[in-house]
């Protein structure tokens, strides 16, 4: 992916062409350079475009067993309540739910102003220490769950991927739709190969329409890896193609025993009111992780 410098550079180099007398004398090559200009300048700044847009968040559980399934469920209550209070919008994409309530996995679209520039330094592994409520012991449980938060793309080819690089399989969905759709195989799973990136989308009500959106949000997620590999190319920081969801990995923990307290471990904000937090009180971390 191309620095800020060889952008810069390449945006220095089409305005001087246009300040040239002869720039109009082919008007389709010169709308194409204004096209590939303007392009140029949104990728410079970086997620600007998608900061404004809607989003979509996919929590995993990770170690833990049922505290941690608990915890995802914990955690995308804490996020509906957040929701609420900024009125954004969501729906469920996809869910794999336990028998006791909690997730393994679940997506949801959030719609509203700045949804993706609000949530998206709210990806990465968060971590959960309190007595386990699932044995008898009243053992303290560390459990993790993980945050992926990507924009959403309105339409498949934001991002260019060869066909030869994606594996669709499909199952029977277990989404809206009603008997008849459950009986077909509509829900969509497609995979990047090269990165093994994957995504499961049932929430529409055909099997056409749940492979394009689960394609817009692939490319969702090819983008964000790219973005990531790009700032951390020019800070100079080494970046993990993927992420552990256990101990030593996590961008903030909740610990509910034998105190309470809320800490984000890259802005270094931190509360007692873990109550609070877990209700949706996110702002006070949501802002600190802007100058991330």
């Amino acid at each position: 992916m191309a620095t800020k410098e060889d952008i810069q550079a390449k945006i220095e180099e089409i305005e001087a062409e246009m300040s040239s007398a002869d720039f109009w004398s082919d008007k389709n090559a010169a709308q194409a350079k204004i096209k590939e200009l303007q392009s140029l300048k949104d990728e410079l700044e970086g997620v600007g475009k998608y900061d404004k847009g809607d989003a979509v968040m996919t929590i995993y559980s990770g170690a833990g067993g049922d505290d941690a399934e608990d915890f995802t469920r914990m955690l995308l209550e804490m996020y509906q309540k957040y929701f609420e209070k900024k009125n954004f919008s969501s729906r469920t994409l996809s869910e794999n739910e336990n028998d006791h309530g909690g997730y393994r996995n679940i997506t949801i679209e959030i719609s509203g102003k700045n949804t993706y520039g609000t949530l998206k330094n709210e990806s990465g592994v968060h971590r959960l220490v309190r007595i386990s409520p699932f044995g008898s012991k009243g053992i303290r449980q560390t459990s993790f769950s993980m945050v992926e938060v990507i924009p959403k793309f309105e339409k498949e080819g934001e991002v260019n991927i060869p066909p030869d690089d994606i594996r669709t399989e499909y199952s029977k969905s277990s989404g809206p739709g009603g008997q008849n759709v459950n009986k077909r195989e509509t829900a969509v799973r497609v995979v990047h190969i090269p990165t093994n990136l994957a995504v499961h989308v049932e929430s529409e009500r055909s099997q056409s329409d749940n492979r394009s959106k689960a394609m817009e949000m692939l490319e969702a997620k090819l983008f964000k890896r790219l973005e990531e590999e790009r700032k951390a190319k020019e800070s100079g920081m080494y970046v993990s193609k993927s992420t552990a969801n256990e101990w030593g990995s996590q961008i903030r923990s909740y610990v509910l025993h034998p105190y309470k307290m809320v800490k984000d471990h890259r802005t270094n904000v931190e509360t007692a009111q873990a109550d609070k937090v877990l209700n949706g009180d996110l702002d006070e971390f949501i802002e600190a992780e802007k100058v991330l």
